[in-house]
Order: structure tokens, then C-alpha cells, then sequence
């Protein structure tokens, strides 16, 4: 991948969202190397001059896409909060500024999620547990758990903002604009206030 590394920064990030486009739509398996070259704006053989195969190009942005979460999450998490759901806005935040630069970002690690190729079925796995434990890292190191009624468990919370996030991120498959994506964060954090009010202890 030398030659990819040798382009300059933008012809790179052009490549990776228009790769990140094409997997995120169709998934491994029916993502064709022609696809990828045509969202890019590049002949077919250089795909494969820059990645070696189709694979390759997979795994990478695999890779780098775990990388600019972690990237982004360790540059703007602010430790001072430590409220639960004022955690998940900030990490909601975060996630949607990353969106602004990598559009596809998270339809492809959607993508993954559901991906069964036996070609590239174990190493997605891979990435997929290292990915998930730093979002337990980001969701409840450092946060105050302790305003929560006794009866509620925060790791079914959890699972719910994940279902939520999980249909957002099927929705921007299709093509999700903007203002539509600002009118999701709107409707998020106005769930997480609801959610704040019902789950914690009423204050003494």
C-alpha cells in the first residue's frame, strides 16, 4: 500500500469515504472493485495497484475507521463529564462531527456488523471486539452511575441507545442529508433528558 500512502492527504481521504460508500451500500461481497474506482473518480486497476485486492482495501478501512473513533474520542472527550447521558451527548457530538468528514463512516461499520464472508468474516471480528471495548471504555469509565434508580440496570440503557444509534445508521445508508442527521442529534438528545428524568433518583 505504498503507493496509496505516497498520494496526498486529500486524494487519500477522497478514496477511503468513496470506498466506505460503496462496502457501507452493499456490503463485502457485492461491492465491486469497479464501483469503488467509479464513486472515486479513479480507473479500476488503480484499486487495485494501491490496495493489492479487494480484501485488503476492506480490512484496511476496517482498520482506519476504529482508528478515527478512537482518534476523535480521545481528542474531545472531556473527562469533567461525568453524567451519564451528558456523556452519551458529548459522545453523540463527536460521532456526527466525524460523520461531517467521513459521511459513509458509520453505514460501513454497520456493514460490518453484519458481515459473514468467510474471507474477511474473522479479522472484522477481530476489529469488531477491539471496537467494542473501547466503546465500554468511553461509555462508562469515569461516569457517575450513581443517580440511577436501584432497580434500573444502566447496560440495558446502554443497549437501547445502541438499537437507537443502530437505526440511524441504517437510515444515512439512504442517503441521510444534514439537516436530517441535526434533526436526529435534536430528537437523541431530547430522548436522553427523558430518559434522566424517568431512570434517575428523584433529588432530595
Amino acid at each position: 500500500m505504498e503507493q496509496f500512502f505516497s498520494l496526498r492527504a486529500e486524494k487519500q481521504e477522497h478514496i477511503i469515504n468513496a470506498a466506505l460508500a460503496v462496502f457501507g451500500r452493499n456490503g463485502y461481497k457485492k461491492a465491486s472493485v469497479a464501483a469503488i474506482a467509479g464513486q472515486a473518480g479513479i480507473a479500476k486497476g488503480m484499486v487495485i495497484y494501491y490496495f493489492g485486492s479487494k480484501k485488503n482495501l476492506y480490512l484496511y478501512l476496517a482498520e482506519i475507521s476504529g482508528k478515527y473513533m478512537a482518534e476523535a474520542m480521545e481528542k474531545n472527550l472531556d473527562p469533567s463529564i461525568t453524567d451519564f447521558f451528558d456523556n452519551m451527548k458529548m459522545m453523540t457530538g463527536i460521532k456526527i462531527a466525524l460523520i461531517k468528514n467521513h459521511p459513509a463512516i458509520f453505514s460501513f461499520l454497520a456493514s460490518t456488523y453484519m458481515e459473514n464472508d468467510p474471507e474477511v468474516k474473522d479479522e472484522i471480528q477481530a476489529q469488531m471486539t477491539k471496537n467494542l471495548a473501547l466503546r465500554k471504555r468511553w461509555v462508562f469509565s469515569d461516569v457517575d452511575v450513581s443517580k440511577f434508580r436501584d432497580d434500573i440496570d444502566t447496560k440495558l440503557i446502554d443497549k437501547l441507545l445502541v438499537w437507537a444509534a443502530e437505526g440511524f445508521v441504517n437510515s444515512l445508508r439512504h442517503g441521510l442529508g444534514i439537516i436530517e442527521i441535526e434533526n436526529f442529534t435534536n430528537d437523541l438528545f431530547a430522548c436522553l433528558d427523558l430518559m434522566k428524568k424517568y431512570f434517575y433518583r428523584e433529588e432530595a
